[in-house]
Formats: C-alpha cells, sequence, structure tokens
C-alpha cells in the first residue's frame, strides 16, 4: 500500500487536500475630501474604492453611471479638474483635494448647461444610460477645442472651434459608447453647441 500522497494534492484515500484559507484583513478607511460640483465633501473610504462607487455608494450621486467597470464605455465619465476621466478606473483617494464635476453639476442657477439643452433638442439619446457620460465628456470635448487640442482626425495644432468637422466630434467623442445607436444626434448636440459659440463670438 502505498501511503505517499498522489499528485495533484489528493491523498492516497482520494480526498482533495485544501489549505486553510487565509483570514480576511481590514483595510483601514482614509478620510479625503472631495470638492464636488462645488462644494467640500468629506468621506472615509477604503484606499481599493473607485471614485466611481464613492459618488455613487456613498455620497448619493447616481447620475454617473457604472457600466463596463472597465474603462471601455464611458458612462461613468466625471470631469476632474477639468479634464474628463472614467471615474471606474481611478481610486478616490487619488483625488483628494480636486475639484470634481459630475453631470449633477452642470446646470447653474436652475439654467440647463449648454450642452445638455443641446442633448434634449437634438433627441441625442434613447434608454438614457449613457447620457450622463456623453454629456460630461461632450463638455470637456468642448474645451479642448476651445484650447486648441489637437486629435488624430485634426492633428494641427492650430485648432479653432470654425474647423472642427463631424469626423473630428465623433473621433473625440468615440471614448462615449451609445448601445442604443444615437451617435448622429450626438454628433449634432455638439454641432450645435460649436455653432452657438461661433455665433457668440461674432455677436
Amino acid at each position: 500500500m502505498n501511503d505517499n500522497p498522489a499528485p495533484g494534492g489528493l491523498s492516497g484515500t482520494g480526498t482533495a487536500a485544501f489549505a486553510e484559507p487565509l483570514p480576511q484583513q481590514q483595510v483601514p478607511a482614509q478620510t479625503l475630501t472631495l470638492r464636488i460640483n462645488g462644494q467640500d465633501r468629506t468621506l472615509a473610504v477604503e484606499p481599493r474604492v473607485t471614485l466611481l462607487d464613492a459618488l455613487r455608494e456613498y455620497l448619493g450621486l447616481t447620475g454617473t453611471k457604472k457600466g463596463c467597470d472597465r474603462g471601455q464605455c464611458g458612462a461613468c465619465t466625471v470631469l476632474v479638474d477639468g479634464q474628463r476621466i472614467n471615474s471606474c478606473l481611478t481610486l478616490a483617494v487619488m483625488h483628494d483635494g480636486q475639484e470634481i464635476t459630475t453631470v449633477e453639476g452642470l446646470a447653474q442657477d436652475g439654467a440647463l448647461h449648454p450642452v445638455q439643452e443641446a442633448f434634449l433638442e437634438c433627441d441625442a439619446f434613447q434608454c438614457g444610460y449613457c447620457t450622463p457620460g456623453q454629456i460630461c465628456s461632450a463638455v470637456a470635448m468642448l474645451d479642448e477645442v476651445q484650447a486648441g487640442q489637437a486629435s488624430t482626425v485634426a492633428p494641427h495644432a492650430a485648432i479653432t472651434p470654425g474647423s472642427i468637422t463631424d469626423d473630428d466630434i465623433r473621433e473625440r467623442m468615440s471614448g462615449n459608447i451609445c448601445r442604443c445607436g444615437a451617435y448622429p444626434n450626438i454628433v449634432a448636440a455638439v454641432r450645435q453647441v460649436i455653432d452657438q459659440r461661433r455665433d457668440q463670438r461674432r455677436s
């Protein structure tokens, strides 16, 4: 009779030998202050909590959506110091003290942001799940254009709002997926805001 354990962790009697499970380790919470939509919000979160979960689960700001949870769909887009990011890919503790804008913070004094108005007027949504991320992304995209940031469609540095084509809008918004396929109306909404700003500069 062979008393030696068989390969693969099986004993000679055919009973699987399992290691004792490791005890769960408690990760201490860290206190941080996020300036969200113009207000300082202090909260205690574990270091592994994403910014997305901090917004939704800790602060109740559910306008920011959880889609793929891996940075591929853009539903969780928010603005951090004016730059658009996927909040599911970043940790809340990394943004202590930074200015964060969610879709709830775009309207001012009861008036919708021009991008929000354009999305309504152009019917740039269907189910609406991706819309908050689309709107936040469009707001930041327009600021990027205003600052002269190039894209793969318009790689030259001398970008002006009047030179932006629909193809350039599609490229700049390509990180935000609409599974309902409202892309033509999304482009139209962004185009409407670009044209409005152009007209304002001329007047």
